[in-house]
């Protein structure tokens, strides 16, 4: 397969679902173009294609032919982007304002005449103050008809372009033939309203994504680096890899780096959704953009730029919410045809009302048909959601890689959950240990940590602690082989030693008595042999504690409706154990951790929807196979990269969350889609039928989008936590 790379867009001149779709098609042209998505919400598109083909400009210029602007996202946060956004709302603002003040005068006429009185306006002061509303303001329109047009498609500016100029035109020729009775009033109004509605929901639309230039905001200016003994101040972007940097009391960390001196307690927030400040000291990692609260330490850095966490995060979240979930492709295949059958529908309207001998009636009638139907909500209502749904995620440390994992997650009918630092604490302390006869407890202590000590396995980090603590010293160890879910191996002092699970050992030693095995395999114990060559050295028995809040997660799951399962490579006797104080009916032990892919799978089979949570490497391959992944992110890097959502913090909780989220945001985007659906197959007759004049149908197809976003920013209401409703 060909080498693929990815770029993320930002697109300028969207108005509809159908401009969303045009760029999708046009872009996907390309030959070397494996994928494109293009997010109306966020105004972004996503693309991957093949470097060695086309090139980031050669996409750039497919998109400005088909009549958009497109510019490649820069990772860092683009101040004079977000000056130039504030600038260019004040600018549509004051042309909102001129286009109002313009139209007063018109709409007041309106209502004089609907009350039976006689327009007031002689008609040259009423074409006077239509055209300038109808050729200044409603120019974006226009542009963007021509656009569309010249690319070979129609969308939401053709509809409001073609029924303006319409009623402005025919007015005119009434104007010129003298008539009082022309109908500037109904173009004008009409060019307003849709642009206060545009306005509306650039303002809604920008509330939504408020999750990112939050996030973008915590990031420090300046750092204070320690050179030559003494302190320079520097800003942040200037910081490399190894400064020594001090951090003073209510400062944010300014990079990623591991503490060298002096202890403090760090607010983590931003990135766990963990209220409760973290106690930090020499050797501890620090994140940044967290807040130091108490004294000033002095740290190293190790990860600078678009490489720190808080960089990936806004990158993660981007990402996500300029993703479209799968339910988006019903809006999309209706949008691909609905502004054609619009205009067919236009076209009916009047040549039937024209039959009947109201050609007046029917043009007018026509006109409210192009009005309404613009599909503008159809576009919004699900990334608008997505957008909001990832950005309260994210500030509760629940990182969302994409819609389609929301949707699925939310129908997650079975959670099977890893044990060991997942429903554990993950430190497993040593609590008692046999040796064997020749040998004592210091002999099995030292050659499991000389082993042990090139391991990140919890149970190797708790027998490095033993060690230490009992003051044992650690010989040198080489040629170190880990086996994933049953042991580690390796060359101490000439001979070759084995530490790991009775299964894994015993196939090179001696079995472990059984009745030493009764003795340390006590509930929630977990038993690990060590064996010198073909001899068995001993045996250790370790525990480890279940997570506090890992009974009330198990039972919050129970009531939503969701099947628990636990996964795990430890004994049955030890697993039962822990499944039974958290009341877990559902065990699998013993399992290797190629195998724990195929158990998920299983299920998967079997009908289940699957959401898999796990924080180890061994891991990783049963979270790709669920139907979701989530991994702690206190847990390896492998992990959250496999997963599909990343819970920042360690707490079980946090999963209850996470599809409480899913499901809050998947109600969200079908009460849209619902409405936006519904307002279009009612409007659309109602307005043929001449129910309803162009202005009403104006003002409707300008509320509708601003009423889709306005529904999707309360989902930033939705109880998500443990104790809501599910």
């Amino acid at each position: 397969m060909a080498e693929t790379r990815e770029v993320d867009l930002r697109i300028t001149g969207m108005t509809c679902a159908a401009c969303a779709a045009r760029i999708e098609k046009v872009v996907g042209r390309l030959d070397a173009v494996r994928e494109v998505t293009v997010n109306l919400a966020s105004e972004r598109a996503r693309v991957v294609y093949e470097p060695g083909v086309i090139d980031v400009g050669d996409i750039v210029r497919q998109v400005e032919k088909a009549g958009y602007g497109a510019e490649p996202v820069r990772d860092e946060v683009d101040e004079e982007e977000e000056i130039r956004k504030r600038r260019a709302y004040r600018r549509h603002v004051a042309t909102f304002l001129l286009s109002a003040l313009l139209t007063a005068p018109l709409v007041a006429q309106m209502f004089v005449m609907l009350a039976g009185g006689r327009p007031f306006l002689p008609g040259w002061a009423a074409w006077l103050f239509a055209t300038p509303v109808q050729f200044y303001v409603g120019w974006r329109f226009y542009k963007g008809a021509y656009h569309a047009l010249r690319g070979g498609a129609a969308n939401m500016d053709v509809l409001v372009a073609l029924g303006t100029t319409v009623a402005y035109a025919y007015s005119a020729i009434l104007t010129l033939k003298g008539s009082r009775e022309a109908y500037f009033d109904t173009s004008a109004t009409v060019v307003t309203l849709i642009y206060m509605g545009k306005l509306l929901e650039e303002r809604a639309k920008a509330r939504s994504s408020a999750a990112i230039a939050s996030l973008a905001k915590l990031g420090a200016k300046v750092a204070h680096v320690l050179r030559d003994g003494g302190e320079v101040d520097v800003p942040v972007e200037a910081l490399s890899v190894g400064d020594l940097v001090r951090v003073r009391p209510g400062e944010r960390v300014p990079a990623d780096g591991v503490v060298v001196d002096g202890s403090t307690h760090v607010d983590e927030s931003f990135l766990t959704g963990e209220p409760l400040p973290v106690p930090k000291h020499p050797g501890d990692e620090v994140v940044g953009a967290s807040v130091n609260q108490a004294r000033a330490f002095v740290m190293r850095v190790t990860k600078v730029g678009r490489d720190t966490a808080l960089a990936q995060v806004i990158r993660l979240v981007e990402r996500a919410q300029g993703s479209k979930a799968p339910v988006q492709r019903l809006a999309d295949r209706i949008s691909g045809v609905f502004v054609p059958a619009v205009l067919a529908a236009a076209l009916v309207t009047f040549v039937v009302w024209s039959a009947l001998g109201h050609a007046s009636h029917g043009l007018f009638a026509a006109i409210a048909v192009l009005v309404i139907a613009c599909p503008c909500s159809l576009g919004l209502a699900t990334p608008t959601a997505i957008m909001v749904g990832t950005g309260l995620g994210a500030e509760r440390g629940i990182l969302v890689k994409g819609g389609e994992h929301l949707e699925r997650a939310h129908r997650v009918d079975t959670v099977v959950f890893d044990k060991t630092g997942t429903l554990t604490l993950g430190r497993p302390a040593v609590t008692s240990i046999w040796a064997a006869e020749g040998a004592d407890e210091a002999d099995v202590l030292a050659l499991a940590a000389a082993i042990e000590v090139q391991s990140e396995h919890p149970i190797g980090r708790a027998v490095m602690e033993a060690a230490k603590a009992r003051g044992v010293a650690i010989p040198a160890a080489a040629d170190v082989i880990a086996v994933p879910g049953r042991g580690i191996e390796g060359v101490v002092e000439g001979a070759r030693v084995r530490v790991g699970s009775p299964s894994f050992v015993s196939s090179a030693a001696p079995g472990l008595p059984e009745e030493v095995h009764r003795k340390l395999a006590g509930p929630g114990h977990t038993v690990v042999l060590v064996a010198r060559e073909e001899k068995l050295l001993g045996a250790m028995a370790l525990a480890d504690e279940v997570k506090p809040d890992a009974r009330a997660a198990v039972d919050a799951l129970r009531a939503m409706g969701v099947d628990v399962w636990m996964l795990t490579g430890d004994a049955e006797e030890t697993a039962q154990a822990v499944a039974a104080r958290l009341g877990i009916e559902h065990v699998m032990a013993e399992v290797l951790p190629g195998d724990k892919a195929a158990k998920v799978e299983a299920l998967r089979k079997a009908g289940r929807v699957v959401a898999m949570v796990g924080d180890g490497i061994n891991d990783a391959p049963a979270l790709a196979a669920a139907g979701v992944g989530m991994a702690m992110g206190t847990g390896a890097d492998v992990a959250l990269e496999v997963a599909d959502i990343a819970l920042m913090r360690g707490e079980v909780l946090a999963v209850i969350e996470a599809l409480r989220l899913a499901r809050a945001t998947m109600r969200k985007i079908r009460q849209n889609l619902f409405w936006a659906l519904v307002y279009n197959v009612l409007g659309i007759p109602l307005a043929a039928l001449g129910v309803l004049s162009p202005i009403i149908a104006g003002a409707a197809m300008a509320l509708s989008s601003v009423s889709v976003v306005s529904n999707s920013l309360l989902l930033r209401r939705a109880r998500v936590g443990v104790g809501a409703s599910a």
